[in-house]
């Protein structure tokens, strides 16, 4: 890639279905773009991905496969294997730094880095995460129906958790891994529902080729299970974000408008890195109206300007 083309109408900071269809989207309405792809994306441990619509039960890397066989029919965008460390400048004038060095210029700027895992310290999840033990029901809830599951959550997450999850099956035991952080209400309306409630220490989650069989606690409690449900301890899949000024919710979520505009000019943001509800196909619907606000801002501006050079 020669330097004329290191300067681009957009540059995408990921490339998972957010970043990707925002990417269709600018190809197709001829922008010229540069997606800044690391290629580890989060749900690169499941084996299949559920609730999106003509791809229901898809792997993770088909999505992509297909998604980039799509995306390459329109030549303006380009797709590189590198990470953004910085970005610096304004509205219309932004240089971004890739990790191997590379300084792209854009006109606008649009975050879809996601969210990463942060570990659970948990002997025996990661060899069960993706295979047996999964982070949202409307994904794999189907798939583990009416089976003998362990709910690991605390607080008021583990009730919102608790009361979606009786939907799939209600043979289910909640583990806290440590001081439930529950009020004495929440703890009456879980024994209303017969849900086991456990708040000692998880010591190890044992399994066999990878679906999980039991969840043992420190005290020596044996949870027999075929199945885990569990939230997440994520940050955001960047700070760039943050580094720009853009304002961010308690929990690291890009705040954005109905288009994916943050509160800084020239920058958008769409996917997991700007909402709560993590889903594929939330995540490329957000990416495509992010696209939209992107171009019809370029568009805007450019109609302005010839208006400015004929008055």
């Amino acid at each position: 890639m020669n330097k004329l083309e290191n300067t681009v109408d957009v540059v995408i900071i990921g490339g998972g279905p957010a970043g990707m269809s925002a990417a269709l989207v600018l190809g197709r309405a001829r922008k010229t773009v540069i997606v800044l792809d690391e290629e580890l994306p989060r749900n690169r441990v499941t084996h299949e991905s559920h609730g999106f619509l003509t791809r229901d039960g898809i792997t993770p890397g088909k999505f992509r496969q297909i998604a980039r066989a799509e995306i390459s029919v329109y030549p303006s965008v380009h797709f590189v294997k590198d990470s953004a460390v910085s970005i610096i400048g304004q509205d219309g004038d932004f240089q971004v730094t890739a990790g191997q060095g590379e300084v792209y210029l854009a006109r606008k700027i649009l975050i879809a880095s996601g969210m990463k895992d942060l570990p659970l310290d948990i002997a025996g999840l990661n060899e069960v995460y993706g295979s047996s033990a999964f982070v949202c029901p409307y994904c794999d809830g189907w798939e583990l129906q009416d089976q003998t599951l362990v709910l690991i959550a605390k607080g008021s997450r583990a009730v919102h958790m608790a009361k979606i999850l009786s939907g799939w099956t209600k043979h289910f035991t909640l583990c806290t891994n440590g001081p439930d952080d529950l009020s004495d209400e929440q703890r009456v309306e879980l024994q209303q529902h017969q849900i086991p409630l456990f708040d000692q220490p998880i010591q190890r989650i044992e399994n066999k080729k990878g679906i999980v069989e039991r969840v043992v606690l420190e005290d020596g409690t044996e949870i027999r299970c075929t199945g885990i449900f569990f939230a997440p301890k994520l940050a955001p899949g960047s700070d760039l974000a943050q580094s720009l000024g853009c304002q961010l919710t308690e929990t690291g979520v890009v705040v954005v408008e109905g288009f994916g505009k943050t509160s800084v000019a020239g920058v958008y943001s769409a996917g997991d890195a700007a909402t709560e509800a993590q889903q594929l196909i939330a995540a490329a619907a957000a990416g495509s109206l992010a696209a939209a606000g992107i171009n019809g801002e370029l568009q805007f501006e450019a109609w302005d300007r010839v208006e400015e050079l004929k008055a």
